[in-house]
Order: structure tokens, then sequence, then C-alpha cells
């Protein structure tokens, strides 16, 4: 079996290629893929060379865990009626010729049947926003954390971390923004900058920035017992100045990824029209033009999200 895909052939070079796939097994199932996000954080990090070591590293490699494709077969100890369904991918392996981390920006994907999740067909490419939205989910979920006053960063996970504060039930935050190009698309909250903020203190802060300097400038508005939670993924060391944080006795949490629990909380409150996905997805490409669509993700501050459509190689 072959497969078209997105391939990092080395930090920097991107090229769609043809490559083999290994063979599915009896819990495996084949999935069309349709919808392909591009993250703007982790593999902006594959690209650039700068993603610490994991399991499945090594160049060329295929990216991607953001998929949401149809099932076109299944293995026979796969459940009977995932058949033909509209299924989110969150990754895949078997590559002949390249690594895969996270490895589901291909048109044709070989996975656990386990490992993919059903989703309604009118989500559509709304699904390939599942991995960001668990993530976001995952983070506000953590045991004890109280729910964030204060979220650093209008990008699209700082966006959905908003959005979910709200559809969990709780009061809206203020969001943080610097780049005034991401400082539109409030959904019933407020965005503004650390500067006409100045002076308020805030109990629970969630970075959404991915910016590796952040600690210093959260600790110093933070109330007295108060908490930074890191909801981004940060390649370089941190570090923070200890009297600040002395003072405030301040709290830390790191979210890690996100788990199948998350994906379902996610998608029950999609169903029950609590959460919304609207205005989130801004760019669409061809998987042809991958080089290019891969750049505007990353350098284009009007990209909040850019999908890679594989009905155009079909």
């Amino acid at each position: 079996m072959q497969t078209s895909a997105v391939v990092f052939e080395q930090p920097k070079l991107i090229a769609l290629q043809s490559l083999d796939v290994a063979d599915p097994g009896d819990g495996d199932v084949v999935v069309e893929a349709i919808w392909s996000g591009i993250s703007a954080g982790t593999e902006k990090l594959l690209f650039e060379g700068r993603m610490p070591k994991f399991p499945g590293m090594g160049y060329p490699l295929v990216p991607g865990y953001e998929t949401v494709g149809r099932v076109v077969s299944a293995g026979r100890d796969c459940r009977a009626d995932i058949q033909g369904k509209l299924v989110f991918v969150p990754g895949a392996m078997g590559y002949r010729d390249a690594a895969a981390l996270f490895g589901a920006s291909a048109s044709t994907l070989v996975t656990s049947g386990e490992r993919v999740i059903p989703i309604d067909n009118d989500l559509a490419q709304g699904g390939t926003l599942l991995s960001l939205a668990a993530t976001a989910y995952h983070a506000l979920t953590l045991p004890g954390l109280v729910a964030p006053d204060l979220v650093i960063g209008h990008g699209i996970v700082g966006r959905l971390t908003a959005r979910l504060i709200i559809a969990m039930g709780n009061k809206a935050p203020h969001v943080w923004e610097i780049n005034p190009a991401r400082q539109h698309g409030a959904v019933g909250y407020e965005v503004t900058t650390a500067e006409a903020s100045e002076g308020r203190k805030w109990s629970s802060v969630l970075d959404a920035s991915g910016d590796p300097d952040i600690l210093d400038k959260a600790i110093a508005v933070l109330e007295r017992g108060g908490e930074i939670t890191l909801a981004g993924f940060y390649s370089e060391t941190m570090s923070f100045r200890f009297t600040p944080a002395f003072m405030r006795e301040a709290h830390f949490r790191i979210a890690a990824e996100f788990k199948p629990a998350d994906v379902h909380a996610v998608l029950d409150l999609l169903a029950h029209g609590k959460l919304s996905l609207d205005g989130l997805i801004t760019h669409t490409s061809s998987p042809a033009d991958a080089a290019a669509a891969y750049q505007a993700a990353f350098g284009d501050p009007d990209c909040l999200k850019m999908i890679l459509d594989w009905r155009e190689l079909q």
C-alpha cells in the first residue's frame, strides 16, 4: 500500500512524497484522509529542528496529529460499526521510508482501530481542531486547578481555552495578546494587553503563548498563593526569579498531552451546544502546496489554523 504524505526530509525542507505503508493488522483500520491541520507549535519545532528527542523522532518524518478521514477498511478485531465512519485520527505509524511523529499528515493512514475516534459528519473539518481543544481541556481539568481568570496568548489554543472556560460554566477570563493582528475574534471574553490591565492581580494564570520567558511576567501579576499553568510546549529552558515567586507563594502546573477522554469531553460540549469552533479555521490549502502552507501556518499572524484538504489529490 502506498500513500501521499507530507514529509519533513530534514529541518526546513518539506516535500509531498509517495511512501510505502505497512500492511494493516487485525486490530488496524485504514483511513482515507479528508482534512489535516497544521500545528504551529510542535510541528514548527519539528520543521525548525528544535524539537526535543521523542520516540519516533528522526528525519525524514511524517508529522501531523490533527486529521479527519473516513474508515475504508477495518481489521477483524476492530469494532463492528467502524467501517465507513468519519473519524478523528490523532496520529499514525507504519511508514516504511520515514519516521512518524506524529504521522497523520498523509492521504491514506494505517493506525490502530482503538486510536481513532468517530465524529459526527456535521463536525466535518472542525474535527481537525479536536487535538488542540482536547489539549486546552486537559490543562483546564488538572486536579485541583482553579479556573483561570487570565489566559496569556490569543492564538488558537488561547481562544479555545477561553471558550472552554466559559463552556465549562466558569466566569469569562481576560486574555492578553501583544500582537494587534490577533487581538480580534473574542467570543464572550475580553482581549487586552498587560499594559492595559496594569496593577491588576490574578489568582490563576494559564499560558497559551508558548513564550519560554513567560514565567517572570506571569509571576509579576499573581495574587498571593496564585498559580500558573503552562499549557504550551516549550523547547527551551525556562527559568524565573525566585524572590517574586517566593513573595507570592506561587504554584506552578504543567499540562501534558491530551488523553482520549479529553477528546470525548470536548465532543460532549460541542454536542450540547456549549462550545463552538466557529471562526477558528482561517486558511485551507492543497497538500501539493504543502511547503507554502506550512510557511503560512508558522509565520502569518492572520493564520490561526491552516488545513490541508486531501481531496485536492483525489
